[in-house]
């Protein structure tokens, strides 16, 4: 894998305060090329903390996980598009017609925003899938939503380090392919189930598009 093709396979999430993330970024200028605002930062600062994101050179994965009444989700999908996001999380729990409306929404604004279905969370094993009524296991759980959303219009999925080479093999090479839960070898794993480390996902990186970099506490990872 070439320099420049690693970095554009690593996304940074920026699960931290602005000033944090500012700050992480300044030093990320010119490595990275991706950036994850989620929940912590929108939620609190709105559309302008992407502005700011993109100010400094960076995209933007929007990883808001969008999920209501497809109605919603296609103004909610539009307008995140509008306010900068260069990728956009939408759940796949959602069904078919909230992710095509969600796709609609994202060709509506004509920014080129591609839309990523969540799979199954990371932070989700056998147990919690059974707590909630889900008997089938985790792997067969991630290919049904993953085909539900990609053949609803989803631009690609997120899925855990697990489950990205048969997703891969699954979806053809034009999927994007997003993978959270990467951690380093006796690093703490907080709430997350279904992980890898480094040394396991880079290898990954070349049938995947993505993997985003959610290390403690924020290590850039390499795919030299």
């Amino acid at each position: 894998m070439l320099e420049t093709e690693a970095r554009d396979a690593i996304i940074i999430a920026l699960d931290m305060s602005r000033e944090e993330a500012l700050e992480l970024c300044e030093k990320l200028s010119g490595k990275a090329v991706w950036v994850k605002v989620g929940m912590t930062l929108f939620y609190r600062y709105g559309p302008a903390i992407v502005d700011e994101m993109r100010a400094l050179g960076f995209k933007v994965f929007l990883d808001l996980k969008l999920h209501d009444i497809p109605f919603q989700i296609r103004g909610a999908a539009y307008s995140a598009s509008l306010g900068g996001a260069d990728l956009l999380s939408i759940h796949g729990l959602g069904g078919a017609a909230m992710i095509a409306e969600g796709r609609a929404g994202v060709e509506e604004a004509g920014k080129g925003t591609r839309l990523l279905a969540i799979s199954v969370l990371t932070s989700m094993d056998q147990d919690a899938l059974a707590s909630i009524g889900v008997d089938s296991p985790v792997a067969e759980e991630v290919r049904r939503l993953a085909t539900l959303a990609v053949g609803a219009g989803a631009h690609g999925i997120v899925c855990s380090p697990q489950e990205a080479a048969e997703m891969r093999e699954l979806l053809g090479p034009e999927t994007l392919i997003v993978c959270p839960g990467i951690r380093p070898a006796g690093a703490d794993v907080g709430d997350q189930a279904r992980i890898a480390t480094p040394a396991a996902a880079i290898p990954a990186a070349r049938p995947m598009r993505y993997f985003e970099s959610s290390f403690y506490p924020y290590v850039v990872c390499s795919c030299r």
